[in-house]
């Protein structure tokens, strides 16, 4: 019987968490993801609730102003849990580009998947990213890593953007209506595909992606390591084609204060229910256990060392 017993657990604890439901003593947690039109609002509630289902934390998604506004509600005490982009967590931890000074107050949960760097337009005659010269194209918000985003890649190609283009600064809905308007040519949103605003955006037009050349993709992640190739099939939008482009992690993070039950929890309720999230929302398919133990800008929280450690993976936790 105690053989039986041994077994039994040693089989649980490969196959997800040591404790079947997670670990007891979770508290309610704040969920800071991004704008409604987004993947992390949508992702992120999904997962949410999964967590709260099947463990004892409790976690309530809500709207952001997405990566740099998250860092700061947990820094503020007004959240607990946050989705970043990779290069933004790493710009926070250095106190750089989007922060004047270091903030190292959190730690990381997990990489749950890739935001590709998407750059929509209505324009069929927009084909490359040397093509936006002289357009006006939404950058993102203002100070956002979107934003940033768009100058690295628009750098790759030699272009300044406040020289060589018309910028807006806008959300992703916002885009989508000015692409839609025709006031603007082509936006920069970064985001997991399928992206809730242009899946809206290509039920009623017909939309295009600007693609990305090897030479220019492999220069710009030689100059900015945060960044991966990455394609978008062509069914994601109804493209004509596959479209080759880059992409920059999301990961979930959290205050250093978080408990480790919580945090623990949250990684049982996402690893454990994979296919259950795969059915709500298509990101959960790219839930990958390797790729979450994979961040290397910011450590990780002791709860998530706890989890991936039963896993037989190593992070570095502070």
């Amino acid at each position: 019987m105690r053989k039986i017993l041994a077994v039994t657990v040693a089989l649980m604890m490969f196959a997800g968490c040591a404790f079947a439901d997670g670990m007891p003593g979770g508290t309610k947690l704040v969920f800071t993801t991004g704008g409604a039109q987004g993947t992390y609002y949508g992702f992120g509630g999904v997962l949410a609730g999964k967590v709260g289902e099947k463990t004892s934390t409790t976690i309530t998604a809500i709207t952001s102003g997405g990566s740099k506004a998250n860092i700061e509600a947990m820094d503020d005490g007004d959240a607990q849990l946050g989705f970043v982009q990779s290069d933004v967590g790493a710009y926070a931890y250095k106190g750089t580009r989007l922060f004047d000074d270091k903030i190292t107050n959190f730690s990381t949960v997990a990489n749950l998947y890739m935001e590709q760097v998407q750059i929509v337009t209505l324009d069929p005659s927009i084909k490359t990213v040397a093509d936006l010269k002289g357009k006006n194209v939404s950058v993102g918000a203002a100070g956002s890593g979107v934003y940033f985003n768009a100058v690295d890649v628009l750098e790759a190609y030699g272009l300044d953007i406040d020289k060589d283009i018309k910028p807006t600064y806008q959300s992703f809905g916002d885009s989508v209506e000015a692409l839609q308007d025709g006031k603007i040519d082509a936006a920069f949103i970064v985001a997991g595909a399928p992206t809730t605003a242009v899946t809206s955006l290509a039920a009623t037009k017909k939309v295009y992606l600007v693609g990305f050349d090897d030479e220019h993709v492999l220069a710009l992640i030689a100059k900015s390591p945060y960044y991966s190739m990455n394609v978008i099939k062509k069914d994601v939008y109804g493209t004509d084609e596959d479209t080759v482009t880059v992409a920059v992690g999301a990961v979930v993070i959290a205050r250093d204060d978080v408990s480790e039950a919580d945090v623990y929890n949250f990684l049982c309720g996402v690893f454990d229910n994979k296919e259950e999230i795969t059915k709500a929302h298509a990101k959960g398919a790219e839930l990958d256990m390797k790729f979450a133990a994979s961040y290397t800008a910011v450590p990780y929280h002791p709860g998530a060392v706890k989890y991936f450690g039963e896993h037989d993976m190593k992070v570095a936790g502070k």
